[in-house]
């Protein structure tokens, strides 16, 4: 440690922190509450809990804080798991805010016999107004002075069934003055009748998180407890509970600010309207932030991983611009995607001075300038790959996007013209001598000879006419751009575009969800649903500006 340089102020807390002897060893988690899919902002607070583990030689946790089963279900945690290992982190365990149940309930005993919780009958209504405001200090509830064998037998009352849902809730005494809301006797219990997707019927009492997640944290010996900046304002009660449920370990809590990003939803409640509305098809839908929308678009774990770490840790609020993960996304692309052709606007083009029969087999390089094929094959350090090449068909006759021929071309058009030439790329130069239109003037058809020349300005795409397969493409935008109004007020319906184009015959084969490089057009992904479509992933020019 005596040579490393922190890159954040949680680095240079856990660098003192060894150095002092505060901690042997670090223990972190990553708590996420198994009410919907995780989504990007998810996976900063993932890469920086499992990162620091390894960075620090400790460990960390994948805990699911299940505290509330009205939203949660078993679904949800296998695929937030999923999640976790595909981003490329290991747990160290895998644990759930159920495991302790029985301990945090014991914990809640302790405090009523020590005179430090009392349960409240009070209607939750009455209990908001009696908490205050910004400005006004909260009143005591006329419950609050009840005996610890009164509280005892309430408590033992609210566990066994015989009171309704929100009928009584056990709360803190704390101070009811406190300029801090939450140390204002804050709900650490309440009644909820609901089957948990673990203990079934075993609970009709389920603890706030505010109460569990410091007991949880001390149960597993988290050394640092690091969560987004919103929960600031609730460590003095993190560490109330610490403190006066006198847990063996002391963990600490350490905010810092959540990830923000332009045109992108950053809240499950809101993601789950998206989702229950309709408006998205599902979790994963490509169009959404969630890892599994990003992993159906094609976008690489690793890209997601490079963009977390290069937004980094902070403490002051800033909103991060999208098109600084798209190039994170196409920088891992350009590294690891296969190239294919594919012309989106296809116009037939016919050799004239070539046999009928005529075919050449043109070696294609699959990788860009650079050459990398796959990124099974990447080296991890260098993220590099063997040069790989395969052949392509090209006949007497083939299309090329309509872009690259223009009648009557504008100064500085390099591609195909009328007596001009071009390279069809990777094999020969072809001539143009004439062109059939329809009534409109479009272009139905290019005449071309095979030449002998050697040097040519443009170079076009090509697919062979024979071998070519139609494909579907999926444009993907933003489903919820910035902008004033209501979320649902907000949704663009045309978020989702649908183009066709014709593809080199290989393209047929490609699996579901391996990223590749439509030469010129972007990278695209087989979609996981919609098999005989590609999402683009993103497109190819950045549109990022460095601040």
């Amino acid at each position: 440690m005596e040579d490393y340089k922190p890159t954040n102020f949680i680095e240079n807390i856990i660098v003192d922190d060894l150095k002092s002897g505060r901690v042997k060893s670090i223990v972190t988690r990553f708590p996420p509450e198994p009410n919907g899919r995780l989504h990007i902002g998810h996976a900063k607070a993932a890469c920086l809990n499992f990162m620091l583990a390894e960075k620090f030689g400790g460990k960390c946790n994948l805990r699911f804080d299940d505290t509330n089963p009205v939203k949660e279900d078993a679904d949800f945690c296998e695929q937030i798991e999923r999640d976790i290992r595909w981003l490329g982190f290991e747990p160290a365990g895998v644990y759930y805010a159920s495991d302790y149940f029985g301990y945090i309930r014991d914990c809640a005993v302790g405090l009523i016999r020590a005179g430090l919780a009392y349960v409240d009958d009070s209607p939750a209504d009455v209990i908001k107004i009696m908490r205050g405001t910004l400005t006004e200090p909260g009143k005591n509830s006329p419950c609050r002075e009840r005996s610890v064998k009164e509280n005892l037998a309430l408590f033992d009352k609210m566990q066994s069934g015989g009171v309704p849902d929100g009928g009584m809730v056990l709360r803190a005494k704390i101070d009811m003055a406190s300029p801090n809301m939450n140390m204002r006797d804050p709900v650490i219990y309440r009644v909820l009748h609901a089957p948990h997707h673990r203990t079934g019927d075993k609970w009709c009492v389920y603890p706030m998180y505010d109460f569990a997640h410091p007991l949880e944290d001390a149960v597993e010996g988290v050394t640092h407890s690091c969560c987004s900046l919103e929960f600031e304002d609730h460590r003095p009660l993190y560490d109330w509970v610490i403190e006066n449920c006198k847990t063996d370990a002391k963990p600490h809590q350490y905010e810092f600010a959540r990830l923000n990003m332009t045109d992108t939803v950053m809240s499950k409640r809101y993601l789950k309207q998206l989702v229950d509305s309709k408006s998205v098809d599902g979790w994963d839908d490509p169009r959404m932030p969630t890892l599994s929308g990003l992993r159906r678009r094609g976008v690489p774990a690793h890209a997601i991983v490079a963009f977390c770490t290069e937004v980094g840790i902070a403490k002051a609020v800033s909103t991060v611009d999208t098109a600084q993960f798209h190039d994170c996304v196409r920088d891992e692309l350009n590294a690891s995607a296969r190239r294919f052709m594919v012309v989106p606007d296809p116009v037939e083009v016919e050799i004239v001075n070539v046999d009928d029969g005529f075919e050449e087999m043109i070696e294609m390089t699959d990788g860009g300038e650079y050459a990398v094929p796959h990124r099974t094959f990447l080296d991890p350090e260098t993220r590099t790959a063997p040069i790989v090449t395969r052949k392509v068909r090209l006949g007497k006759r083939f299309y090329i996007d309509r872009a690259d021929f223009m009648p009557e071309p504008p100064k500085g058009y390099h591609r195909l013209t009328p007596n001009g030439v071009a390279r069809l790329k990777n094999a020969f130069i072809v001539r143009c001598v004439g062109f059939d239109t329809d009534g409109d003037g479009r272009v139905t058809k290019i005449r071309v000879e095979k030449t002998d020349e050697v040097k040519a300005k443009g170079v076009i795409q090509w697919v062979d006419r024979d071998t070519a397969v139609d494909i579907k493409i999926r444009l993907l935008s933003a489903v919820v751009p910035d902008g004033d109004g209501e979320l649902m007020d907000r949704v663009d319906k045309n978020s989702l575009a649908y183009a066709t184009a014709k593809a080199e015959r290989a393209v047929a084969d490609l699996p579901v969800g391996e990223g590749v490089q439509f030469f010129r057009i972007g990278y695209f992904a087989r979609d996981a649903v919609e098999t005989d479509a590609f999402n683009r992933t993103v497109e190819l020019k950045s549109s990022y500006k460095p601040s």
